[in-house]
């Protein structure tokens, strides 16, 4: 069976966690305008995670936070945002990298998108890379992995974000 060259399943990922880290990066910069405001969900023990133990205890696998009136210090980096949020009226630092987010959603604007979780062997070595060697890394990871049956013909539909 011939080798998969192409891995567009991984580009866009990394192309639409690159819309995720950009929209922030602007927020960072501007603030938020209008009334947009953002759901972020991500997996709470993802390598490189760094929330206080207990909200871990609390979230052991995803945690949902919302970007819109009290958030403090927003920092993005190329892998990674940091920020500053209240959990009972005390302020807590979180670092979420962006490979732990599994959703990301403007409720302002119907704009959502879903990521695929990494495998547990690309996690720790994709979350730290900027995005161009994480798809590298990720395809020597492949490369190793014993071949399975590739997926064919799936089809992602954008119709339930668009504006009707």
């Amino acid at each position: 069976m011939p080798k998969e060259q192409l891995r567009y399943d991984r580009m866009v990922e990394t192309a639409l966690r690159g819309v995720v880290r950009d929209a922030l990066t602007e927020v960072a910069e501007r603030g938020l305008p209008g009334n947009h405001h953002f759901y972020l969900t991500f997996r709470t023990g993802f390598p490189g995670v760094e929330i206080p133990d207990y909200l871990a205890s609390q979230y052991p696998n995803e945690m949902t936070i919302v970007l819109q009136f009290q958030y403090y210090g927003l920092d993005v980096t190329d892998d990674h945002f940091e920020v500053t949020l209240s959990f009972n009226n005390v302020h807590e630092r979180l670092v979420i990298p962006f490979a732990a987010i599994t959703t990301f959603a403007d409720p302002s604007v119907n704009f959502a998108l879903q990521f695929q979780p990494l495998a547990a062997a690309e996690s720790a070595e994709v979350a730290t890379m900027p995005p161009r060697a994480a798809e590298r890394a990720e395809e020597k990871v492949e490369e190793s992995a014993p071949a399975e049956e590739p997926k064919r013909g799936e089809v992602v539909a954008l119709d339930a974000f668009r504006k009707k």
